[in-house]
């Protein structure tokens, strides 16, 4: 079984983060992120206040078509899901069809749940799953604004799913996988909640290049998105090694006019990009 030890060290000399830590920063800044008020733009990779609702609001919208969002599926969805994070549209490469169950890893505020919501249908059903209280509590209040009785949320971490054996047709997440310490676990278990012939439809952001010690240490670029980046193979041997069929991981040249922006301090495009990763469960034989 591949590990993925190659991306945020869990070694006890204070190389990397380690694991439990790694937790703590993603919680904690995810945290901040769903109880701040909506006059300031803030996003995992930094924070700059931007005055009042309205201007946040354009903030978010902007970083949303930046990384893949049509200006129908931004204006569809009730201010206050969309709080502009994430690396491209999951839901765009989903191929989601009416009645299909949904689960979304790392699910915010709710926003890419909503925009499936709407393409599976009353008779379809939305599951958001994210370990962070705040950001469960924000998205099941966005539930009642947008009018979504076909979505629920659940607290719970993505390497331990809180669903049910084989009961989901298609598992989307957006640039949340990178932030897990054990993403064997994650699509371990992603495996066990697919149905037979089920499939996985994820964006996220894959390493091009080894990363420097003080970006593998550094607090913010793990809970920005970058230090846990896995690189292709990692994933490719990973998928494998669960029972994935149809493995697919395609860089997206494009993505680094976002992602350059992501750090005041450095090019992280130098070392990452985002990528549109796609899995099938077998059927049954």
């Amino acid at each position: 079984m591949t590990d993925d030890t190659e991306t945020v060290s869990t070694d006890p000399d204070g190389r990397g983060v380690g694991a439990a830590k790694q937790r703590r920063i993603v919680r904690e800044r995810y945290g901040d992120i769903a109880g701040e008020s909506t006059t300031c733009c803030g996003d995992a990779r930094g924070s700059a206040c931007c005055g009042d609702g309205e201007e946040a609001t354009v903030e978010y919208d902007g970083q949303s078509r930046a990384i893949g969002y049509s200006e129908t599926q931004i204006e569809g969805v009730e201010s206050g899901a969309n709080l502009g994070l994430g690396c491209g549209n999951p839901t765009a490469i989903a191929s989601l069809t009416a009645g299909e169950t949904v689960l979304d890893l790392g699910s915010g505020a709710g926003f890419d749940c909503f925009l499936a919501a709407r393409e599976v249908g009353p008779d379809g059903r939305v599951i958001g799953v994210d370990m962070t209280p705040a950001m469960v509590e924000r998205a099941r209040e966005n539930v009642v604004a947008n009018d979504a009785e076909n979505v629920e949320f659940r607290l719970g971490e993505i390497e331990h799913l809180p669903v049910a054996d084989a009961t989901v047709d298609v598992i989307i997440s957006n640039c949340v996988i990178n932030l897990s310490p054990e993403k064997p676990r994650v699509f371990r278990d992603a495996f066990r909640v697919l149905r037979p012939g089920g499939r996985l439809a994820v964006s996220d952001v894959v390493r091009t290049a080894p990363f420097p010690e003080d970006v593998r240490a550094d607090p913010d670029s793990v809970a920005g998105c970058v230090a846990g980046a896995s690189t292709i193979g990692a994933l490719e041997s990973i998928l494998d090694d669960v029972g994935f069929a149809e493995v697919s991981i395609e860089p997206k040249a494009e993505s680094e006019a976002f992602i350059r922006e992501w750090d005041d301090e450095r090019d992280v495009s130098d070392y990452i990009v985002s990528a549109v990763i796609e899995a099938r469960k077998p059927a049954d034989d």
